[in-house]
């Protein structure tokens, strides 16, 4: 089976030229990015953020299982420490999710930006070919000739696209999931940072 595997991958990298490298380069590090920013982009708790706010304020200790749920943690740790300015603080405390949030979006927009021109350049590479086997009539050159420029052509513009739809597709959901989650953790801020809160009314009584 892994001889069968490692001949499909020669195939793959013969056929479609030397612009194959840099496109199966490219899958493996989108696929990476995409499969990081499903992790990082995971809310945790379904409540809505007010909700958890009190619930943690009112000493619920469970683990926190993701982004959201952390943020409620440890803004209440700071707002329980009493400190002026609250939102300033905050605002740093935050900013490391904002960073986990955004991590690897440039990366994945640009792979799929650039996986289709890839895909293009083998089509050209592919075409001159052709074409050049025509004006030499090597209808059998070690390359294929007519026939394998063409499969190069089609094989290569195929390889881009199929990097880059996919690509783009998740990330777009993704991209509309990290803008409900910075809503969110901005929402969690002004519940903390608002007068009277459920912290204060806590310490106070």
């Amino acid at each position: 089976m892994l001889d069968a595997l490692l001949n499909d991958i020669t195939l793959y990298f013969s056929v479609g030229g030397y612009v194959m490298p840099p496109l199966m380069v490219a899958t493996i590090v989108l696929w990476y990015a995409i499969g990081y920013r499903i992790s990082a982009l995971r809310r945790g708790s379904k409540r809505s953020v007010r909700h958890l706010v009190e619930k943690y304020n009112n000493g619920f200790t469970r683990q926190p299982k993701g982004i959201i749920d952390t943020a409620v943690v440890r803004g209440i740790a700071l707002k329980q420490q009493k400190k002026p300015f609250i939102r300033r603080y905050l605002d740093d405390e935050f900013n490391n999710f904002h960073q986990d949030l955004t991590k690897y979006s440039i990366l994945i927009l640009s792979i799929v930006t650039a996986a289709p021109i890839v895909g293009l350049l083998g089509t050209v590479a592919g075409m001159i070919e052709t074409f050049s086997s025509l004006g030499d009539m090597t209808l059998h050159s070690q390359t294929g000739g007519i026939a394998g420029g063409i499969s190069q052509a089609l094989f290569t513009t195929q390889m881009g696209l199929a990097v880059a739809i996919p690509g783009l597709i998740l990330e777009r959901l993704l991209r509309k999931k990290q803008l409900r989650l910075q809503r969110e953790l901005a929402q969690i801020k002004d519940i903390l940072c608002s007068e009277p809160t459920a912290v204060n009314a806590q310490s106070g009584g």
